[in-house]
């Protein structure tokens, strides 16, 4: 595995790739890897060739009382990961190479960014679409990798493709879990034992929500009430929201007509979490996705 350390070297090596048809596949991360992200890296190399990672903490979609001086760095193990999966790239920034001395360009996706985690991490989403765009432009890849944990994320990620008519598709995938239902996160390393216990209340929360789904429970009032009995019994865990919105513009929804998201951002301690329940809406049946 190649680690490509400069804007110039990755569009060299990506322009070789499409000169000879080759389809280009990029994950992109901040590091810290764990089994989602590399779920994430062999659907990718299933489906793509060459297979390029990117590790970069991106500095413009933290706040400045969030965790970036204490989010995991992990890089040597995240390597060896890396390697072992057959990535034929990793491409490994410094923050002056993605935003150079008087950088002063930014992307907003209007409306979605504004609700719900753009609401509660002002500037966030504007950090996430820049990066993401630079990233697209300097891999050029024709796929492009992310988890559906980061709902919101991918969804002004879509958005954005979409409305720059970018070449690169967005494959969203699964959600994946601890063996008790915690969706994986390199945050999670935050958590101390009794956290981590308490933090399983998240999971337990979206499966009473798929419970009232398949009972035909259509009103998101009574879902959304379900949802936060079974938050209440876990004193650790203080809800920053849990709501259920359309899956395409992230507005609340009083009655689940199409598909929907049932979204929840939780602190266990000082940790934030957030996890997702997709509810496909297909011939007036609700079909609960965890």
């Amino acid at each position: 595995m190649e680690t490509i350390r400069t804007i110039a070297w990755m569009k060299e090596q990506s322009r070789a790739a499409r000169l000879e048809h080759r389809i280009i596949g990029l994950v992109p991360t901040m590091g810290a890897l764990h089994a989602g992200h590399m779920a994430l890296v062999e659907r990718c190399r299933k489906e793509c060739a060459p297979v390029y990672a990117s590790i970069f903490l991106n500095p413009t979609q933290f706040a400045p009382n969030e965790d970036l001086a204490k989010y995991p760095r992990t890089l040597e193990a995240d390597t060896e990961k890396l390697a072992a999966a057959h990535v034929d790239g990793l491409f490994l920034p410094e923050a002056a190479e993605i935003y150079p001395r008087g950088f002063s360009t930014y992307v907003n996706v209007e409306g979605l960014s504004d609700r719900l985690e753009g609401k509660i991490r002002p500037g966030h989403f504007r950090g996430v679409a820049t990066v993401v765009l630079k990233l697209l432009e300097i891999v050029q890849p024709h796929y492009a990798y992310f988890g559906r944990k980061d709902a919101q994320q991918v969804r002004v990620i879509q958005q954005m493709v979409r409305d720059l008519n970018l070449d690169t598709e967005i494959v969203v995938c699964p959600i994946v879990r601890e063996a008790d239902g915690l969706a994986m996160s390199s945050r999670n390393a935050y958590l101390d034992a009794k956290e981590r216990k308490a933090a399983v209340v998240l999971y337990r929360a979206l499966q009473a929500a798929a419970a009232e789904a398949l009972r035909g429970e259509h009103g998101t009032m009574r879902i959304i009430e379900a949802v936060r009995g079974v938050l209440s019994t876990e004193p650790m865990a203080q809800v920053d929201y849990a709501e259920i919105v359309d899956a395409e513009t992230f507005e609340p929804v009083t009655r689940i007509g199409r598909t929907s998201y049932a979204l929840l951002a939780v602190r266990i301690g000082k940790t934030r979490l957030i996890d997702n329940l997709l509810i496909w809406a297909e011939d007036g049946a609700l079909r609960p996705d965890l």
